[in-house]
């Protein structure tokens, strides 16, 4: 069973730059052809100050972290044990192009179904622009599988 102590552990913050070729390249990856995401222009005559990013773009920021998944480290996790269950994003405001954003992560819950067979890690960040105004709000959820093969 995983370290219920865990439930509320702070990971170190870290600052990731929203740059526009990241973010057409994002669009591309996700089929958005929406030319907002890739001409300036087409973003400014729309309405927006720039560039803005794709709305689940801030998942490609979370990989910018010192560690690569931190929870998996901290809960010793296997990971050929693990699966992507769910994600949830919820926006106050655009992120833009030229951007730099703080990245705060926290574990919010782990629980287990099935008498432990499937355990879950609930992990939720917070964005906040170079201004420190919240702009995004994320919960992740990992699945993890006890036992079996992995």
């Amino acid at each position: 069973m995983l370290d219920r102590n865990k439930i509320g552990h702070e990971f170190e913050s870290f600052s990731a730059d929203v740059e526009k070729g990241r973010i057409r390249m994002f669009a591309n990856a996700i089929g958005e052809n929406d030319p907002i995401y890739t001409d300036e222009s087409a973003a400014k005559e729309s309405g927006y100050k720039t560039i803005p990013a794709p709305p689940t773009f801030p998942f490609v920021m979370d990989m910018e972290a010192k560690d690569d998944l931190p929870v998996v480290k901290l809960l010793d996790l296997n990971i050929g044990k693990i699966l992507h269950g769910t994600q949830e994003f919820e926006y106050f405001d655009r992120l833009y192009a030229g951007d730099t954003v703080t990245i705060s992560s926290k574990i919010a819950d782990i629980f287990d179904k099935k008498n432990g067979a499937l355990e879950f890690v609930v992990v939720e960040n917070t964005y906040k622009n170079q201004q420190g105004a919240l702009v995004v709000k994320s919960k992740n959820t990992l699945v993890y599988r006890n036992g079996g093969h992995g």
